[in-house]
């Protein structure tokens, strides 16, 4: 199982998917699946490869992190017809270097012997992660990995453009923010989310800065950068992403969106397609969505918590159960734990070895974190699950 969260895993997924990579003809036909696949939308639940890899266990920053590789190791077989790993990963790091300067110029002196591939692994983590807190960045998930797809376009432009520049993606960017404000100012029906969704779109930027459209228009927005049948399309997917409710869309509402088409030179089965697609993803994975979860953050907050604890558990299941099992004690209060309330100065101990125990495992520091205390009782929870069997009746012999 490919771990995204640690060094090496862009090697992995080549090794393992050597002969699973699609062979796509066109640009249309990847959009199309990356729609299905959820990227488009920040919210990957599958990687376009022919046959399906396993993704359980794993978190949505590390299911995003695969697809963003996938996406644009495929541009660039599609664009130069050329599947070599090698020359991908040479042509995309001179692309992050012609965008990210300084960042990358701070990379290669902190990484000064590592392979292109490392590199690619911190500048993708780079990419994904935030510096906000992590209750903000929870929520931010949904539009800043739905922006990672600016950077796959501003990939298939450098490609055999010795004339490419950042200006591209910040032109890009800004004018995708200006006709995504005016989306949301033609909703009739705004919701609590939408409040909360422009700023996150704000916080998502990356290459310009968001400047106030109270009385911008749509004439004076430049379509004419939109070229290729992809950035329109993507153009066309925020704009649903900003304007989508689960009612059903309002007469002004359906018109700007077929205006936004028509500004694109965009048949009206693109736009037809673009409110089936969204609607069916939406509305299937609604529940799994950060920012439509907003309303109750402290429950987000301990869902999102939970998978975090259960994933570093389950990948270190055979380390914890053998350290636990050479502590005789604390075996007995978690088994105890299970069928009566441990008093205070029970939980102390349990609390003190447990963190003990995550000195010892890498993975596990981060309940040793300012903060990682309030993480220990979703830990105490999983660790009977993961005992043999016989845990309980051994210790009452």
């Amino acid at each position: 199982m490919i771990n995204p969260s640690i060094n090496g895993w862009i090697d992995k997924f080549f090794q393992e998917n050597q002969t699973n990579f699609n062979n796509y003809f066109d640009y249309e036909t990847f959009y199309k699946d990356l729609r299905k696949s959820g990227f488009i939308y920040g919210h990957p639940i599958s990687i376009n490869l022919k046959k399906t890899i396993d993704l359980s266990g794993l978190s949505l920053d590390e299911i995003t992190k695969i697809s963003f590789l996938n996406n644009l190791y495929t541009v660039f077989c599609i664009k130069t017809k050329n599947k070599n790993i090698s020359d991908f990963l040479e042509s995309i790091n001179s692309f992050y270097k012609s965008i990210q300067k300084e960042n990358y110029t701070f990379l290669t002196k902190l990484l000064p012997s590592s392979s292109d591939s490392v590199q690619l692994e911190s500048i993708i983590n780079d990419r994904i992660q935030t510096n906000q807190n992590i209750v903000t960045k929870s929520f931010s998930h949904i539009v800043i990995n739905a922006m990672l797809f600016l950077d796959v376009l501003g990939y298939d432009n450098f490609i055999n453009n010795s004339d490419f520049s950042e200006k591209y993606l910040k032109e890009f960017e800004s004018n995708c923010m200006k006709v995504v404000s005016l989306a949301f100012k033609i909703k009739n029906n705004k919701s609590k989310y939408d409040e909360l969704l422009i700023k996150l779109f704000e916080n998502s930027l990356r290459y310009s800065k968001f400047q106030n459209i109270d009385t911008l228009t749509i004439d004076e927005i430049n379509f004419k950068q939109f070229e290729s049948k992809i950035e329109k399309l993507y153009i066309l997917d925020l704009v649903e992403m900003a304007m989508w409710n689960d009612k059903k869309l309002e007469l002004n509402e359906y018109k700007f969106l077929q205006s936004i088409g028509s500004k694109l030179n965009l048949e009206n089965n693109y736009l037809e397609s673009s409110i089936i697609t969204i609607e069916d993803f939406i509305t299937t994975h609604k529940g799994e969505i950060s920012y439509f979860n907003y309303s109750n953050p402290v429950k987000h907050f301990y869902d999102q918590t939970n998978k975090t604890v259960s994933k570093l558990i389950t990948r270190n299941k055979k380390r914890l159960i053998k350290e636990i099992s050479e502590s005789k004690e604390l075996m007995i209060l978690l088994a105890q734990s299970t069928s009566r309330e441990l008093d205070k100065d029970e939980k102390k101990k349990v609390k003190k070895q447990l963190l003990d125990i995550c000195k010892t495992i890498p993975s596990l520091t981060i309940f040793l974190l300012p903060g990682g205390g309030i993480l220990l009782p979703i830990l105490v929870k999983y660790i009977p699950q993961l005992l043999p069997s016989a845990f309980n009746e051994n210790l009452e012999e």
